[in-house]
């Protein structure tokens, strides 16, 4: 017998009321197969999927043959996004390297665009991960009304309310605030590493820089000179015979 999902609720009412916000620069770019003109628009799409889930996706990371389901339609924009979760990449990347309750909270904030509400999500996110495997829990959450109502099948989820109006800064990247690695595995692996310094480097401004002719481009090399001079001599003033050693003009049939 299968275990429910436990139930949870927002960790404050206002994330019960749809946002009402004015569009700009700052508003996340929506990708959807509803509205695609060309070639390179179905590109950016997957290119926005990569990025969603992987954050960045090397050659070895991309997945041609769901690509090649998506572009001939075989598959839509959630099915393409349920491939992209239960890869191989996905799950040495994520799942193999997190607990549950790590692994769950990045799913979450990937696939559903916001960050989870409080422990009692992740704990009852975690019980399905623990008794209907990865696949399952994928299953489940892509068929929650939640992410049915805000992206379908046709649109790449997104981080949601990136804005927040009356905060002077929004919320951080999921991908900077929630790395792929967990602190035990970072440090298991060998970062991040500091590393210190023994000199200290200045930095000179491109227009405070000695140019051609300068003066102070020629200072080591005439540092650098070594000229043999006469050695100064050590003379006392008692050792000065003034009668014989200082000169005087001698008068004329006078010796």
């Amino acid at each position: 017998m299968a275990i429910p999902l436990l139930t949870y609720a927002p960790s404050s009412q206002n994330q019960r009321v749809a946002g009402y916000e004015a569009g700009s620069d700052e508003q996340p770019k929506i990708f959807s197969t509803e509205n695609l003109l060309s070639t390179s628009d179905m590109n950016n799409l997957i290119e926005a999927a990569y990025r969603q889930i992987f954050f960045h996706a090397f050659a070895s990371d991309r997945q041609p043959f769901l690509e090649s389901q998506l572009r001939n339609g075989q598959i839509t924009v959630r099915g393409f996004i349920r491939g992209l979760l239960l890869s191989d990449t996905y799950k040495k990347s994520f799942y193999n390297l997190n607990s549950n309750y790590r692994f769950v909270e990045q799913c979450v904030q990937r696939v559903l665009g916001r960050d989870v509400y409080s422990e009692r999500e992740k704990i009852a996110w975690s019980i399905v991960v623990a008794t209907k495997g990865m696949q399952g829990f994928i299953d489940e959450l892509l068929n929650t009304d939640e992410y049915l109502d805000n992206f379908g099948d046709s649109i790449v989820p997104y981080q949601r309310r990136r804005v927040l109006p009356g905060r002077a800064e929004g919320e951080l990247p999921f991908n900077i605030k929630s790395p792929r690695y967990d602190e035990y595995y970072r440090a298991k692996l060998g970062f991040p590493q500091i590393v210190w310094q023994t000199s200290v480097r200045s930095y000179v401004p491109q227009d405070k820089k000695p140019k051609a002719g300068d003066p102070s481009l020629f200072l080591s090399m005439a540092q650098s000179i070594n000229p043999a001079v006469n050695p100064p001599q050590n003379i006392s003033a008692l050792n000065v015979d003034f009668e014989r050693g200082v000169p005087y003009r001698q008068l004329a049939g006078i010796k």
